[in-house]
């Protein structure tokens, strides 16, 4: 695209841009609204400019895309230093499948989450292991493996050149590899149906039959809500937890739902959500339990008009 196309391009391509962004940015930070935030600062950037300068990008696109990742990157820099402020431990933020979750906003397609595209680059373990690279490799990463952005692209989003951006998305596939073994839907479709059923009875035996007996069970509450601070290790241990919990929530509904594209337990009290929850399946077993219950987490699981409830 010339000059003259770049000046041509309409209102509408660069509001275009916006599904991708979101997409890309929420896989760079593992929060929804902070993906909001970054692809909304980068539009505002775009329109702080002067038509002439606007005139000269080749192709605005590129440039929204670029400008994104530069301000993602900045986020995941000053994230680690407010992580170790959190209260608890910090899991990203659960995504619904609206198709499923219909009910959730209706069919409001303005809604960051309506936007999504529900891929194995968005479940929670996939996520979790995004958290563990450093910014660089993240970026790296994900705008090359996941989006297939060129490494001279990314170059200019890290201000490294292009051989560099390739050894940090080698070093973090590697910690892919070795991190991430996606199960079949069909498996851990039943694993979590017989979770759900041992829970409902407040069957230990059942659930340590279910669990690895090194499986870990990590929760989010925020400092907002209730939930265990430091990560339960063990089948055993996780277990005992789960019923003591059933014991104590009365009225608790739990439902079968898609998290993050693979399937999840979601537990309401009166119509409210109160607890989504993913899991990762290794060798047949429930190896990690990832619990979000920090409210300002759980926003696009909310109906039209209500709030999380805490």
């Amino acid at each position: 695209m010339g000059t003259a196309g770049a000046a041509g391009a309409g209102s509408d391509e660069i509001a275009g841009e916006r599904r991708q962004l979101l997409n890309v940015a929420y896989r760079l930070l593992g929060s929804l609204a902070e993906a909001e935030d970054a692809v909304q600062e980068a539009y505002a950037r775009w329109y702080a400019l002067p038509r002439s300068r606007q005139a000269e990008i080749v192709s605005p696109g590129a440039w929204l895309s670029t400008v994104t990742g530069r301000i993602c990157l900045d986020v995941l820099g000053s994230a680690r230093a407010r992580r170790e402020r959190y209260v608890g431990a910090w899991l990203p933020e659960p995504l619904p499948d609206r198709t499923e979750w219909h009910h959730a906003r209706g069919t409001d397609h303005s809604d960051p989450a309506d936007q999504m595209v529900l891929d194995e680059s968005v479940t929670m373990a996939f996520l979790v292991v995004l958290e563990s690279m450093t910014p660089a490799e993240r970026v790296a990463f994900v705008l090359h493996d996941v989006f297939r952005y060129p490494f001279a692209e990314i170059a200019d989003v890290l201000g490294r050149t292009s051989a560099a951006c390739k050894q940090l998305a080698a070093s973090a596939r590697r910690r892919v590899r070795v991190a991430h073994a996606p199960v079949a839907t069909s498996v851990q479709a039943e694993a979590v149906r017989h979770v759900k059923e041992a829970w409902e009875t407040k069957n230990v035996a059942a659930l340590v039959d279910l669990l690895d007996p090194a499986a870990v069970m990590t929760a989010d509450g925020g400092g907002l809500v209730g939930t265990a601070l430091r990560p339960i290790e063990g089948g055993a241990l996780i277990a005992q937890y789960m019923v003591a919990i059933a014991d104590r929530a009365p009225g608790l509904e739990l439902l079968e739902r898609s998290v993050n594209g693979v399937p999840g337990l979601v537990a309401q009290r009166a119509g409210a959500v109160m607890t989504v929850a993913s899991f990762e399946i290794a060798d047949g077993r429930i190896s990690r339990i990832w619990v979000v219950r920090n409210p300002e987490k759980l926003r696009p699981w909310a109906e039209e008009g209500d709030e999380p409830a805490a």
